[in-house]
C-alpha cells in the first residue's frame, strides 16, 4: 500500500472522520471494541488476536503484548477503548479465554485473517478504501509524530527494535519542520 510519487513514500493513514465514520457504523460491539483496541494501542493485529481476557488491565488502562522475536511490552488504551472493551466482554455468553472471538458459536478465537476480512467488510460498505489493521498502527504513529512524541518512546510504543523502523511510520509534514524550525531555531 505504498504510494510512489516524484520519489516520496506517501503511506496512507486514516482520517480522523473515516476513524469515527467507522466508529459509528460498527454493528457489533466487538468490531467497535476491536477498532478501538488498534487505533489506541497502535498494537500489531498478530499481537491482538494472542490476548486473552485476563491480559487487560482495566484500572491501568494497559496490557502486555507479545510482539515480534517474543518481546514483551507495555501498550496502553485509552477511556473510550475501555468502555467499548468492558461492553464487548460483558456481553459475551462464552468461557474462550481469548479477548476477541468469532460472533458465531463455537466462539473461537478471531485470527488474523478473521480481523482483516471483517475490516475490508466494514470499510467497503461505508465506501472507505483500503481498511486494514495495519493501518491503525501507522495512523497512531503518524499522529504520535506529528503531536511531538519524541522519537524513543514512540519506538518503545510500536515495540521496533531498531529506530530506523520507527522513522519509515514518521512521515512528518513539512509544515511541522516550519513549526519546530521557528520554535527551537527562530
Amino acid at each position: 500500500s505504498y504510494k510512489f510519487k516524484t520519489g516520496n513514500i506517501i503511506k496512507e493513514t486514516y482520517s480522523d472522520v473515516a476513524h469515527e465514520f467507522m466508529r459509528d457504523y460498527c454493528t457489533e460491539l466487538r468490531d467497535l471494541a476491536m477498532i478501538d483496541m488498534l487505533a489506541s494501542t497502535g498494537m500489531r493485529v498478530g499481537e491482538m488476536v494472542l490476548l486473552n481476557r485476563e491480559d487487560i488491565d482495566f484500572n491501568e488502562r494497559e496490557c502486555v503484548v507479545f510482539g515480534k522475536g517474543d518481546k514483551e511490552r507495555i501498550v496502553y488504551f485509552d477511556a473510550r477503548t475501555k468502555i467499548h472493551l468492558q461492553n464487548y466482554l460483558n456481553s459475551r455468553k462464552d468461557d474462550n479465554p481469548a479477548l476477541f472471538v468469532s460472533l458465531q458459536s463455537p466462539y473461537n478465537r478471531m485470527n488474523i485473517g478473521g480481523i482483516e476480512v471483517r475490516l475490508r467488510q466494514l470499510g467497503k460498505r461505508l465506501g472507505l478504501n483500503k481498511v486494514h489493521p495495519h493501518k491503525f498502527r501507522r495512523t497512531l504513529a503518524t499522529m504520535a509524530i506529528d503531536k511531538g512524541m519524541p522519537i524513543e518512546q514512540l519506538q518503545q510504543l510500536l515495540g521496533h527494535r531498531r529506530i530506523d523502523t520507527t522513522l519509515q511510520y514518521a512521515m512528518v509534514k513539512q509544515s511541522n519542520v516550519k513549526i519546530a524550525h521557528r520554535k527551537y531555531i527562530g
